[in-house]
């Protein structure tokens, strides 16, 4: 029987297709179609209504039901008919059943080989009309996109489609497909080749399992290969199909997927990993056993965001060799799981993690490990490591910036014979046992145990020392070592190129071995307490030496002049802080190789040679806090092409004179400090010309006139000009300058108003103006400048109000503040060599295994920022990082009036605050008490009144309180927390005042009001009047009281008549007192 055109009519009709277009089909339509189905059924007699009649109503035929209202076809019942065969999916008869909704089909002979394609796109299909597809088993190709299916989708039905090659599920709202009847079982379309889900792409979707299938692709190449979106999808499980390498591209959009299984595919050779978990930065869990791929050797995924989860993942990849997770967020402890099962791992870094705890036991089953690197974690360990005992191959290991004891645990190392390189920086530095004394079989060419924490003072370096003599570089600064310094590793270690021990309690004098070293690059041994002079066959022992540092000690003598001929490319001598005299050798300062010179604080004396500022290598200059005299040598610098002198420090000498000219022309010139010598002069104008100046201190000289007009340098941060006699306004000056950081002008004869253009300096931070003759308001542009943070404007001649948006300012700690210029130079000779370390290319370069035995030669802390502020009646000096948390405002002797901005109470983050000897008046606001950082509140010398605030008994870290001298009354706050640490001088001159501490009692003292004034500005009575009003009023009085007397006399004559004979008897009995008594005395009489 011929059945091609009536099962696709059949099966279309199975489902309700109310979504489709509708067309206006009529009942005529229906009845064609209708009678077209009778000739495929295997008994038509049955169907004897069925007739082709135009004008017959189908709706009354057998069989047939249709809708009341519409009279169109509602169910077709076409069971029993024994209906079989072939069907030909391209006839179809929907446009005559479009309002169909129930089509019976029971006891027919539908087989296997019955429907191939069935496309159901743009329908209303919901979930429940799948339950129709359970024996439609030869089916081939699905396509129900387009319809209303969501949420979890019962996928049982699709399990029986055994054959089903193509499914596409787009555009629907599906979030889950997986059977919640059935276990949760995997959808099991073992035939399966293509799941189109383009276009739709399941944005709500959250799991997927397609495992046990043949699949290939999860794109369709109908759609251009169109990247997925599953934007929301959280676990993906593909295992057991037949995916290859290009999945991993296919997963792009998968950005929430938090677990991927590609276990049992076609994945082969190598795979970039870091790449996959790049972009799925949200990935916990990676399951890719049973592939091609567990060949891999190598897997680098530095800076990926991982979880611990990652180390049990790779316990799959059996033929892995080199793990490195740098910097991938790992936390917690370390799985036991998973890679302590790789046998064949030879390097493994998981520094710059937040690890913590012991070492696993497990590690020790990584018995081919050479290279390991876990600093920078929070591992902890006691004593010896069982698990690192047994690693006995390895060449590198890096325990540094950890909770370990060391030396203790270097105790685990002691059979590893093959061991190179040794770091164990910034741990807990214990004291060694006495009686625990251990011979290593290794030799070390590394060893780094710099800037450990100790609770005990001047412990011992490592005994482990005394037996290696093949160290290339030895590190033990900042420990605070004790005993004599052990120059004694240089005799053992021959080929020495680093000796750093900086930073210890290391003393006695300079002694160096006999024997010459050529090896050797760098010695540190600054910040210790050595003794005595410089040797003077330094030179001859260390030929090669191109960085010497032998700051703060108590070193004295001459400098040795040898240091100017060693045969090094760029020589860096740091000798400062000791106390070495004479002057700078003339060798020395002729050195073509002289690259950096600091001779800070000595007793250096003497002119300065000009041949040091004629050298063609000096960068860094630096002669400060000597007793150099005379002027500064004028050179002629036209004649050293590319002048290279960078940074010039000649402050705290006794130099005298003017700046040369040739100063001007340093075109290189970023610091520049001379301050606190005897020169005089203008500052001239060639200043403007330095395009690369950030640092410019000429603070105390004798410096006068103007401050040159053309001062707006783009790159100039921190200027210091205080303590000089330089007048003129502010008008033009600095304010084009956008970097400047620090402006120190304090203590000057500069006058004007601060001008508004304050407000265009958008990075300073810290403002002296103190001491100088400004007038006019404080500028409310100045609440512009967001990160200023110390402001002195004391000692001038500010009036009007203390600005409210000063509450603006965030104070907040800025580095930028205390920079200071830095340079550094890496140890050459020693960084290409790594098999000399016993390390490969790879761990080299790739692990930064040569970043962990950089050397750089002491060039730290120059030209440091420094600012003086006076704060907690005295003077500080501030730098470094005391500096960048600074903060204060001081306003003090000026003449501010008004109240005290209530504002000023969120200033949080302030440490100092300084408002007194001004007219301020009104009360202390209760908002100080927010000041939670402040250390110094003075609001002395004001016309405070009323009662000091309770609240402020919660500043805990407040250490300097003062309101003496104002009108305040009511009792003092309760002396606890840090009001329990002032004196009576905090609140002297406070008549109204009373309690404990100041020796009155609070009931007998009758107290004023202490309303503030009210709104009509009346005047408040208070404790004290003020002198100004008390003259003002005497005086008005006087003059009252004299014309009321004038008035009363020219009234009434009885009065007047009375008062003139009162004063001529006045007059008269005081001449009769002159005759009767002056007079007789001889001095009066004539002579005869």
């Amino acid at each position: 029987m011929e059945a091609k055109s009536f099962w696709v009519r059949l099966t279309t009709l199975v489902f309700i297709i109310r979504g489709w277009r509708q067309i206006e089909g009529c009942l005529e339509q229906e009845r064609i179609a209708l009678f077209q189905l009778k000739s495929f059924f295997d008994h038509p007699t049955k169907l004897k209504d069925w007739v082709d009649m135009k004008g017959t109503n189908c709706c009354q035929w057998e069989r047939v039901e249709c809708n009341i209202t519409s009279e169109r076809l509602k169910s077709l019942y076409l069971g029993g008919n024994k209906i079989a065969g072939f069907v030909d999916n391209k006839v179809s008869l929907l446009s005559a059943f479009d309002n169909l909704e129930f089509l019976h089909l029971y006891d027919n002979y539908f087989n296997d080989s019955i429907l191939l394609m069935l496309d159901l796109s743009s329908n209303l299909l919901n979930n429940n009309d799948l339950t129709y597809l359970k024996g439609l088993s030869s089916l081939k190709s699905l396509n129900i996109g387009g319809n209303q299916l969501e949420g979890s989708i019962d996928i049982r039905v699709l399990n029986n489609v055994t054959k089903l090659k193509k499914l596409y599920l787009m555009d629907n709202k599906i979030e889950k497909l997986l059977s919640p009847h059935d276990g949760e079982r995997s959808l099991n379309l073992t035939n399966l080749e293509v799941l189109y889900l383009v276009l739709n792409n399941l944005t709500r979707l959250k799991m997927l399992d397609l495992s046990d299938n043949k699949i290939e692709s999860l794109q369709s190449p109908h759609d251009g290969e169109r990247p997925l979106n599953l934007t929301n999808l959280e676990e993906l499980n593909l295992d057991s199909n037949s995916f290859t390498n290009r999945l991993l591209a296919q997963l792009s959009g998968f950005s929430n997927l938090k677990s991927l299984k590609i276990g049992s595919n076609q994945l082969k050779g190598s795979i970039n990993i870091k790449e996959l978990l790049d972009s799925l930065s949200n990935l916990e869990e990676l399951d890719i056993s049973q592939n091609e791929v567990n060949k891999i050797e190598e897997l680098v995924l530095d800076s990926s965001s991982l979880n611990n989860n990652i180390l049990q993942s790779i316990g799959v990849l059996a033929s892995l060799k080199i793990l490195s997770l740098n910097g991938c967020g790992l936390s917690g402890t370390l799985p036991t799981k998973g890679w302590c099962d790789l046998r064949k791992f030879e390097v493994l870094d998981l520094s710059e993690n937040a690890l913590e705890g012991t070492l696993p036991s497990c590690l020790a089953n990584l018995s081919s490990l050479h290279y390991l690197d876990i600093s920078d974690n929070q591992f902890a360990g006691k004593g010896a490591s069982t698990a690192l005992a047994n690693l006995t191959l390895l060449r590198f290991i890096s325990l540094s910036r950890n909770l370990f004891e060391v030396p203790s645990i270097f105790i685990s190392f002691a059979n590893h014979s093959h061991l190179k390189v040794l770091l164990g920086s910034q741990n807990k530095l214990v004291k060694e046992p006495t009686i625990q004394t251990w011979v290593p079989k290794f030799q070390l060419k590394a060893f780094r145990l710099s800037n450990c924490t100790a609770k005990e003072l001047h412990i011992e370096i490592p005994k482990f020392l005394y037996y290696q003599n093949d160290l290339s570089i030895i590190d033990l600064s900042y420990n605070n070592f004790g005993g004599k310094i052990p120059f004694w590793l240089l005799e053992n270690n021959t080929r020495m190129e680093a000796f750093l021990m900086k930073g210890n309690s290391f003393m006695g004098r300079f002694n160096l071995q006999s024997h010459p070293n050529p090896d050797m690059s760098v010695v540190d041994i600054s910040d210790n307490k050595i003794q005595g002079p410089i040797p003077a066959n330094i030179c001859s022992i260390f030929p090669q030496l191109f960085g010497l540092n032998l700051s703060g000690n108590f070193l004295q003598g001459n400098i040795p002049p040898c240091l100017g001929s060693l045969n090094t490319r760029n020589l860096l001598l740091d000798l400062s802080h000791n106390q070495l005299s004479g002057g700078i050798p003339e060798m020395l300062a002729q050195s073509d190789s002289l690259r950096f010179l600091r001779l800070s604080n000595n007793h250096l004396s003497g002119k300065i040679t000009p041949t040091i500022f004629h050298s063609s290598s000096l960068y860094l200059l630096y002669l400060d806090g000597n007793n150099f005299d005379g002027n500064i040598p004028s050179i002629d610098i036209s004649t050293i092409p590319s002048y290279p002198l960078q940074d010039l420090d000649l402050s705290n000498n006794n130099l005298s004179g003017e700046l040369p000219r040739w100063i001007w022309n340093v075109s290189d010139l970023k610091a520049l400090a001379v301050s606190n010598n005897q020169l005089k002069g203008l500052i001239p104008m060639e200043l403007c010309y330095l395009d690369s100046l950030i640092i410019l201190d000429l603070s105390k000289k004798n410096f006068s006139g103007p401050i040159p007009s053309c001062f707006d340098a783009q790159s100039i941060e921190h200027l210091h000009l205080s303590k000089n006699r330089l007048s003129g306004t502010l008008t033009n000056a600095f304010f084009n300058s956008s970097s400047l950081v620090t402006l120190d002008l304090s203590e000057n004869q500069l006058t004007g108003e601060i001008p508004y253009g304050i407000g265009t300096l958008s990075a300073l931070s810290v403002l002296l103006l103190k001491a100088n003759y400004f007038i006019g308001e404080i500028p409310i542009e100045m609440c512009q400048l967001y990160s200023l943070s110390i402001i002195d404007l004391s000692q001038n001649k500010l009036f009007g109000s203390i600005p409210s948006c000063l509450s603006h300012l965030t104070l907040q700690p800025n580095y930028e503040k205390s920079s200071m210029r830095v340079g550094g130079t890496m140890l050459g000779g020693i960084m290409d060599r790594p098999n000399y370390f016993g390390m490969t290319e790879f761990e080299w370069s790739t692990l930064r295994g040569s970043m962990s035995l950089d050397v750089y030669p002491f060039i730290e802390n120059q030209m440091e920022e420094k600012v003086d502020y006076t704060t907690k009646r005295a003077s500080y000096t501030y730098k470094g990082n005391i500096l960048e948390l600074m903060s204060g405002i001081d306003l003090s002797c000026n003449r501010l009036t008004g109240e005290i901005p209530t504002e000023i109470g969120n200033l949080s983050e302030i440490r100092s605050l300084n408002l007194s000897h001004n007219n301020l008046t009104g009360h202390i606001p209760s908002m100080f008490s927010k000041l939670k950082q402040i250390e110094s509140l003075d609001l002395s010398h004001n016309n405070l009144i009323g009662r000091i605030p309770i609240q402020l008994t919660e500043l805990y870290t407040l250490a300097v309180f003062n309101v003496s001298y104002n009108n305040l009354s009511g009792s003092i706050p309760s002396l606890k927390a840090q009001f329990g640490t002032f004196d009576e001088s905090s609140y002297m001159k406070n008549p109204f005042l009373c309690g404990p501490l100041l020796h009155k009692n609070c009931i007998d003292l009758d107290s004023p009001p202490t309303v503030a004034p009210n709104t009509s500005n009346n005047e408040e009575e208070s404790g004290l009047m003020d002198k100004y009003v008390f003259w003002v009023t005497f005086f008005v009085s006087y003059v009252i009281v004299l014309l009321v007397i004038v008035l009363i006399l020219y009234i009434n004559p009885y009065w007047r008549r009375a008062w003139f004979s009162f004063v001529e008897h006045c007059i008269k009995t005081c001449q009769y007192f002159i005759e009767d008594n002056l007079l007789r005395f001889p001095i009066f009489k004539r002579s005869g």
